[in-house]
């Protein structure tokens, strides 16, 4: 493996060969820091979401897009604005570290990134409570924290990077149908906007898990009844809404994956706890991005048409 990936080469990588690389850089630097590598693909696809969801940050350049300003990489008081010296990098309380033994500091380069934020991370110890800390020291941000050791948590239950599977939320045999309500106005509780798609069903139907993730996210709530929310490992939050009832054993902190049934579609909602029947009984399914500081609903249409169509040819090949 090259110690350095230019984004050209990077853009002509199948998704297989990606994972194959990221892996290969994470378990690499497990082993001369010895950090679980799955903390490392947490932070990694925590910031490879927030570039994709904002303008502010650079586009990455190699497999790995944690992002460390020029300024903390070489140290706010150095002089020499492309400084790659190590030794005058940390006299200058630089974070910047040579990660491959090539005696350069390289921000640009894989393993050099990649290894200094393990070094930063490792200095907090070593047990899920040290790297939360550490976490926190880094990010300054609680929901940064929970996002990153929920990410943690899938990839070390599925054990595998490729997460990219997707499931449509209700059996595609059963009866049932949506189109594309999202931005509709919505009058109880408020005037406010619909943030979500409604899929009108039988009461009692199975809802599936769309994607990996962890359950962020389970109890009641007046608008939304009994719901349960699922963080995927792209910090996209999937919301599902007027549930009949959960399954057992679906509790906050789970670890799903596509196709795995958390609920059962109803019509609760619009009132105190318990409350039943003021609508007809469907799922409501939103989908949020958070972007390193709020969230945002989003279309979930264009998505659940997709994985509605992939599901189907899956099933017929």
């Amino acid at each position: 493996m090259p110690s350095s990936t230019s984004a050209q080469s990077v853009g002509d990588m199948s998704s297989e060969q990606l994972d194959q690389e990221r892996m290969a850089l994470y378990l690499k630097t497990e082993a001369s820091t010895s950090l679980p590598w799955y903390y490392f693909a947490a932070v990694d696809s925590y910031e490879r979401a927030l570039r994709q969801a904002r303008r502010d940050l650079p586009q990455e350049e190699g497999l790995i897009a944690i992002h460390i300003s020029p300024e903390k990489w070489k140290g706010i008081t150095n002089p020499l604005q492309d400084d790659q010296n190590p030794q005058s990098i940390a006299y200058h309380d630089g974070i910047g570290k040579d990660g491959n033994g090539d005696g350069v500091a390289d921000p640009t380069n894989d393993e050099d990134l990649l290894f200094t934020f393990a070094d930063i991370l490792s200095s907090y110890g070593f047990n899920e409570k040290d790297i939360k800390i550490g976490l926190w020291d880094y990010y300054q941000r609680d929901k940064a924290v929970e996002l990153i050791l929920g990410h943690a948590k899938t990839y070390r239950t599925a054990n595998t990077l490729d997460l990219r599977k997707r499931a449509f939320p209700v059996p595609l045999g059963a009866n049932y149908s949506y189109r594309s309500t999202w931005g509709n106005a919505r009058g109880w509780g408020g005037k406010r906007i619909h943030e979500g798609t409604d899929i009108f069903a039988g009461h009692g139907l199975s809802v599936k898990a769309t994607t990996y993730g962890i359950v962020e996210l389970k109890g009641w709530n007046k608008y939304g009844g009994w719901r349960i929310g699922i963080r995927d490992t792209n910090n996209v939050y999937h919301y599902y809404a007027h549930l009949s009832g959960f399954e057992k054993g679906v509790e906050r902190g789970t670890v799903v994956q596509p196709g795995d049934i958390i609920g059962y579609v109803g019509s609760s909602g619009y009132g105190k706890e318990g409350t039943q029947g003021k609508f007809p009984p469907h799922l409501h399914y939103g989908m949020y991005k958070d972007n390193g500081f709020f969230e945002w609903s989003f279309d979930p249409y264009p998505s659940l048409r997709a994985w509605e169509k992939a599901e189907r040819s899956r099933k017929s090949s």
